[in-house]
Formats: C-alpha cells, sequence, structure tokens
C-alpha cells in the first residue's frame, strides 16, 4: 500500500513540477485583477479560498479562472484580496494553465514529490529487511 500511495504522490509532484517549468520557459507575463475568490468546502470541514484572476491576452480573448491552490483564509489586508492587480504567468496554447506571482507555488508539488520518493524507495527497503530478518 505504502508503495501505490508513494507512486500516485511523486506522480502528482512531479506533474506539478512540470507545469511550472514549462510556465517558466514558455509562459507569459501580464497583468491581471483579482475578480472573486472560489470558496470551496471539503467534508473534513476545511474551508480553502482561490482567487480567480481575469485578463486579457495580447490577442485580446479574455480570461478568468481559478487559481488550483486554496488558502484558509483571504484577510482584508491581504495582497489577493478582490479587486486586486497582480501578475499572472499563463501558457499561451492553453490559458487555463496559469501561476499567480506570490500567491501559487511549487512548495507543495516538491513535498509530494519528496514524499513520493520517500514512500516508493522506502518500501523495497523494508521489504528487503524484513526478507533478510527470516
Amino acid at each position: 500500500m505504502p508503495l501505490v500511495i508513494g507512486v500516485v504522490f511523486l506522480g502528482f509532484g512531479v506533474h506539478g513540477l512540470r507545469r511550472a517549468r514549462v510556465l517558466r520557459s514558455a509562459g507569459v507575463t501580464v497583468e491581471a485583477r483579482i475578480v472573486r475568490h472560489d470558496v470551496r468546502r471539503y467534508d473534513e470541514g476545511v474551508t480553502l479560498y482561490h482567487p480567480v484572476a481575469a485578463w486579457t491576452t495580447p490577442d485580446g480573448r479574455p480570461c478568468e479562472y481559478s487559481s488550483r491552490f486554496g488558502r484558509g483564509s483571504v484577510r482584508q489586508a491581504d495582497c489577493f484580496r478582490t479587486g486586486t492587480l497582480v501578475s499572472v504567468r499563463y501558457d499561451p496554447a492553453d490559458p487555463r494553465r496559469f501561476v499567480i506571482e506570490g500567491w501559487d507555488s511549487t512548495g507543495v508539488d516538491r513535498l509530494f514529490t519528496v514524499v513520493g520518493t520517500v514512500l516508493m524507495a522506502g518500501t523495497p527497503a523494508v521489504l528487503l529487511v524484513l526478507l533478510l530478518a527470516l
């Protein structure tokens, strides 16, 4: 079971890191405005606020998408409250793939990658030790 969980975590982490690398290398940076926050409530009682950024591409296409990362609160003094101007880096081929500079980070993706790697490497090591102890 830990091996399966490790594969899933590693998959999510690597996917997120590859996505971030593509945005760093081929992404376009524009000014956007936070127009609202999507509120997502989960069964565990957790509520996360995902900022929705709106911008226009250089060719005139309007874009309005919710960040994939949410936070537990958005205070009035927060620099990501509704109406705030922010920098967005997006993929010109698919503007739904974007990051809000200063909000989105690769920290979660790195954590998933590390945990997945530890679980994947640790499971065979534990099994080998148990096998040798027999």
